[in-house]
């Protein structure tokens, strides 16, 4: 028969679980340590090649810079600037006559509503945009009000602006009742 006695003063304790605990973390800490410090790394090395794009940038636009000043006193001289005005003229020129006009009309035709005629038409060009003045005869209070909701409601004019509304001539052969002055800004080109 075995006994089992102990006779030490402290019973033996058995620190397995202690130390399989503490080396489990230890290990998950190891690894935390590496990912966290890889991940230090590649950000360090991501805003060193950050800040080096925006020494590249700051150059080149340092040099665009120094080519802009060069163009615009080269463009100020007075024998240049006679040039600039002539070629702002012809594409001025230019912009115009390749204008759409037809379009333009066809459009304008969409928009009027029945008893509604354009008396004249005056459109300007200025910075690519078409400015149309339009003096516009109405037959009725009712076509006018249908004239100016179609127009505001118009994919190919915008801006629309009236101007004033004068009351028509009733003469011979013209029936307007109202005549319209607005300005509106042509879109569609």
């Amino acid at each position: 028969m075995n006994v089992r006695l102990n006779l030490a003063t402290k019973p033996l304790e058995s620190q397995r679980k202690f130390y399989v605990s503490a080396g489990l973390v230890a290990v998950l800490g190891g690894f935390l340590f590496l990912g966290l410090g890889w991940h230090v790394y590649s950000e360090l090395r991501a805003q060193a090649d950050l800040r080096r794009k925006e020494q590249d940038n700051d150059r080149v636009a340092t040099q665009l810079t120094a080519r802009r000043k060069e163009l615009d006193e080269y463009f100020a001289r007075p024998e240049n600037a006679r040039v600039k005005d002539r070629v702002a003229f012809l594409n001025g020129f230019i912009d115009e006559s390749s204008f759409d006009w037809t379009r333009m009309f066809m459009d304008l035709e969409k928009t009027l509503p029945v008893g509604v005629h354009v008396v004249s038409i005056q459109p300007k060009l200025e910075k690519g945009r078409m400015f149309v003045h339009l003096t516009v005869g109405a037959v009725s209070d009712e076509a006018k009000i249908k004239f100016l909701k179609a127009m505001q409601s118009s994919p190919a004019f915008s801006g629309v602006t009236l101007l004033a509304v004068h009351t028509g001539n009733q003469g011979p052969g013209n029936t307007d009742q109202a005549v319209m002055e607005l300005n509106a800004i042509y879109t569609r080109s």
